[in-house]
């Protein structure tokens, strides 16, 4: 299983976040992944300056021939396309996507995998819930429901899906 977020908290070329992110989809999808689920999607407070626009995020789960690097490439590719600059770490941005997670891999990378901080962030395990709900964090062997409900209960709760799933 291939696992990206997606995340917008700036209006893009193509309009407000959630736009971004539909659109992102089929940006994906011309670029040789698959998609085989998407998550519904959810509205979280910006984090480290909750004054900043709030997120719209969702996860997708693709199918792909590409090497996680190729992808990488690809991922950056469309968030430049979409207006993405890198102003810094945590900034506010038009599209942000991340590689979860390849197949099960663990590798120091680039990229690494799974992402690094995959188990902290409430605006990920949520959605990627959505999407496979059996899925296991491939060093720690811990499933989604478990990494979810470690999480702080104020993380959690700042997750608000606005879609059906």
């Amino acid at each position: 299983m291939i696992v990206i977020a997606l995340g917008a908290n700036l209006d893009s070329p193509v309009g407000p976040p959630a736009r971004t992110i539909a659109t992102a989809l089929g940006a994906l999808a011309r670029n040789g992944a698959k998609i085989e689920a998407v998550s519904a999607f959810f509205t979280t407070p910006a984090w480290p300056d909750p004054s900043d626009p709030p997120y719209v995020n969702a996860v997708v789960r693709v199918d792909t021939a590409h090497s996680p690097a190729l992808l990488m490439e690809i991922l950056h590719k469309i968030e430049s396309a979409f207006g993405r600059t890198r102003n810094g770490k945590n900034a506010p941005r038009t599209l942000d996507l991340d590689l979860i997670d390849y197949e099960g891999r663990v590798e120091e990378g680039p990229p690494i995998l799974p992402h690094p901080r995959v188990a902290e962030r409430a605006f990920v395990l949520i959605p990627l819930a959505d999407v496979a709900p059996d899925w296991r964090h491939p060093v720690t062997g811990r499933s989604v429901a478990q990494l979810i409900a470690a999480l702080p209960e104020e993380s959690r709760i700042g997750v608000v899906r606005l879609t059906p799933a």
